[in-house]
């Protein structure tokens, strides 16, 4: 195993995880946590997924937008926890190199992806809202399908070629205070002279965050308006509640997110990073199946029958 704590210009071969490592009686409840919040992500998202799949009243734009989120979230969780799980009870577990870097720019290319969908999502409520009689026109198969093509692709885009480019090198300290390949501590560790962490860093501050977030808070500032102008209180709180579920994603994900990568960083952070990013990295995709179903009827129905069968 190649521990290099020294700065002596020696290249990293592999990455040593501090993880929980510090806190040893954390690391069980921890493990087990996770355990439990994978197999609800898997079984909620995967459910999500098929009932969509099966029921023709639910082939709408908002419902294949949600399908797209819940096979990201599948992905995005699945790039990590099991990871983190073969790895959990070790004392600082090691990877190597070229794993690191791949599970840095895949959850990069995921996170992105996420941050664009929601957005478009919040686009589709907005025309169905503002727009309800034009609806099905304006959103029909074709503009779906080239929308969430085109959100996976940017995402890639952004996420990969910038890396791909200019790779990055790794070297003297080799220890990274994560449970994975999370990027900001993995870009702290570039001892090169290359603008990968100043074109991520853009990517992410801007491109990823700001934008989309501004373009959902638009969208939504424009739906209040609409909704303001239904003169029955029945439609209205009906046209509320079908953006309750998706507000209350984009604010749990952004919320984090700006957090995480928004704020001035400084070594007394870092614990504190590690375990928001595991929130929005690994909590938030359990949560999203279950508010969506939460606050859908026909949704429910559907799971309930497939339960049954």
């Amino acid at each position: 195993m190649d521990i290099l704590l020294n700065d002596n210009g020696s290249e990293v071969t592999e990455f040593i995880l501090v993880g929980l490592s510090n806190h040893p009686k954390s690391q069980i409840a921890f493990y087990c946590t996770m355990i439990m919040v994978y197999l609800i992500t898997l079984v909620g998202n995967s459910l999500i997924v098929v009932v969509v799949r099966v029921d023709g009243r639910l082939h709408t734009p908002m419902y294949f937008f949600l399908s797209n989120l819940s096979i990201l979230d599948i992905c995005y969780s699945s790039n990590s926890v099991p990871f983190l799980l073969l790895n959990g009870l070790k004392d600082y577990p090691t990877i190597s190199y070229n794993k690191c870097y791949v599970q840095m720019t895949i959850a990069l290319f995921l996170g992105m992806t996420e941050c664009l969908l929601l957005a478009v999502m919040a686009y589709d409520r907005f025309i169905a809202i503002s727009n309800p009689l034009r609806y099905t026109i304006v959103m029909n198969n074709r503009v779906c399908i080239q929308l969430a093509m085109v959100t996976w692709a940017s995402a890639f885009l952004l996420a990969i070629i910038p890396i791909i480019a200019i790779p990055a090198r790794f070297c003297g300290h080799n220890i990274i205070n994560h449970f994975t390949c999370e990027v900001q501590a993995l870009l702290k560790l570039i001892c090169t002279d290359t603008p990968v962490r100043a074109i991520l860093g853009l990517v992410i501050g801007i491109f990823t965050l700001p934008l989309p977030f501004t373009f959902i808070l638009i969208s939504y500032a424009r739906i209040v308006v609409a909704v303001l102008r239904i003169r029955s209180t029945e439609a209205r709180l009906k046209a509320f509640s079908t953006c309750g579920s998706h507000l209350t994603v984009v604010t749990i994900f952004y919320g984090t997110a700006i957090y995480m990568y928004l704020k001035p960083q400084s070594k007394d952070s870092q614990d504190q990073g590690k375990i928001i990013s595991t929130f929005y990295g690994v909590v938030t995709p359990m949560l999203n199946p279950l508010i969506y179903t939460l606050r859908n009827k026909d949704v429910k129905d559907d799971i309930k029958k497939i339960i049954r069968k």
